[in-house]
């Protein structure tokens, strides 16, 4: 069997509406399935720190291993996906992904290396699954010929709450790390490569009429080059540094700014993330009917607002106003930007690859540009930079305007 015919390739014949209604709940899997492995062990973290004896900042160095696992395959993303398919690839990630926890939750007894060592193929597996999944998501939507990414990423979200909300019953039971990571790790194992299996067949790359590759068969690294692809990119890296900056820092700065209880604290972070989620859930009519640049372009805009409404707002409950507004605006600039880098199916892996790094790179350097900052103009103030990052990006949104389809012009989008 040649490589295509083992990966699906997708040839002349279309999906029927039933496999394309298969493909939308594999994706929702495949998203609930990322988030939930994610917060599965960000819910044990006191408990793997204590054991380990760390200080915030061990703690903190330890926790990049993390990212630098993520950094690592994006960029690759796009070539394992042109060599695996999307199916194989998250299939692939996720055994690497639940390895990875299943290490840590064995080897933070012995030590902080297993830790690193798993946090870094966690991260790993999670990057590439995270190309993949968006990648096969744009290729559901072209099918169904609307708006879902978006509510895909809110199936991220709703399995961060459950792998949380699991994770608490699990300390709250006394369950130890162990078990409950392993007991995570075979669960997402044995489930989501199951699953995904109902994901569309790959697409078959276009070729030139002598052969030769297409502008849309060149390398993968070759889309660091496009111009679009990079803008997109920074428009997905404003949107990702304020939704990143919202969970890390709104919880502290309430308390700190607003001199709100801690539980206070922790119910408005709660309400940025009920609204990011909710905003994505329905944020597909919305684009169906007004179009990305519209779309992204406002609600970058309500997000400059509610920014500014908990930043300068005279009391708490302004303060929670701001930041519903907040995570309602943030909500569908990474969907979104998935879309727009997916825009040409022969070309999604790469640049699906391209704008996920950039944008990723804003969670691993926001974090700490917002504390550098506060510690000069408190963090309340130093959340400005979230306001300041989404107003460039309201000026560069036109490069998320659809691309043209088969030489048809994409639809209007202003």
């Amino acid at each position: 069997m040649s490589d295509e015919a083992d990966r699906g390739v997708r040839t002349a014949r279309q999906p029927s509406h039933h496999e394309v209604a298969a493909a939308v709940r594999a994706t929702y899997a495949a998203f609930i399935g990322a988030g939930f492995v994610v917060a599965s062990f960000a819910s044990r973290i006191p408990q793997v720190r204590d054991r380990l004896h760390l200080s915030p900042s061990e703690l903190g160095l330890v926790l990049l291993a993390a990212a630098v696992g993520s950094l690592t395959a994006l960029p690759l993303g796009g070539a394992i996906i042109g060599r695996l398919g999307a199916r194989r690839t998250v299939a692939s990630m996720v055994l690497v992904a639940a390895f990875g926890v299943a290490t840590i939750a064995v080897g933070y007894l012995v030590g902080v290396v297993p830790v690193l060592v798993g946090l870094f193929l966690l991260g790993f597996g999670n990057g590439a699954w995270d190309v993949a999944m968006n990648v096969h998501g744009a290729d559901v939507e072209r099918h169904l010929s609307r708006a879902i990414m978006p509510k895909f990423h809110a199936g991220f979200s709703v399995g961060t709450v459950a792998g949380a909300l699991l994770g608490a019953a699990m300390v709250a039971v006394g369950l130890s790390v162990t078990v409950h990571l392993l007991v995570a790790a075979v669960l997402v194992a044995a489930v989501l490569p199951v699953w995904v299996q109902r994901f569309l067949p790959d697409r078959a790359p276009a070729a030139g009429h002598d052969g030769a590759a297409t502008p849309s068969r060149r390398s993968p690294l070759a889309r660091w080059r496009e111009p679009r692809t990079l803008l997109v990119g920074l428009v997905v890296l404003a949107f990702a540094f304020a939704e990143g900056a919202g969970s890390d820092w709104i919880n502290v700065s309430m308390i700190d700014g607003y001199g709100a209880p801690a539980a206070v604290g922790g119910l408005g972070f709660a309400t940025f993330l009920a609204a990011m989620t909710a905003a994505r859930w329905f944020g597909s009519q919305l684009l169906d009917r007004y179009g990305r640049v519209t779309v992204v372009r406002s609600l970058a805009v309500v997000a400059v607002l509610g920014v500014l409404v908990f930043v300068f707002g005279p009391t708490l409950p302004v303060a929670f106003v701001g930041v519903a507004l907040w995570g309602a605006g943030t909500s569908l600039g990474f969907p979104v930007g998935m879309s727009a880098a997916s825009d040409d199916p022969d070309a999604a892996a790469g640049r699906v690859s391209v704008v996920a790094s950039i944008g990723y790179f804003a969670f691993l350097g926001g974090p700490p540009l917002v504390g550098f900052l506060g510690d000069h103009v408190t963090v309340l103030r130093a959340l400005l930079a979230v306001a300041v990052l989404l107003a460039v990006a309201v000026t560069i949104t036109p490069a998320m305007r659809p691309l043209p389809q088969d030489g048809v012009p994409g639809p209007a989008d202003a």
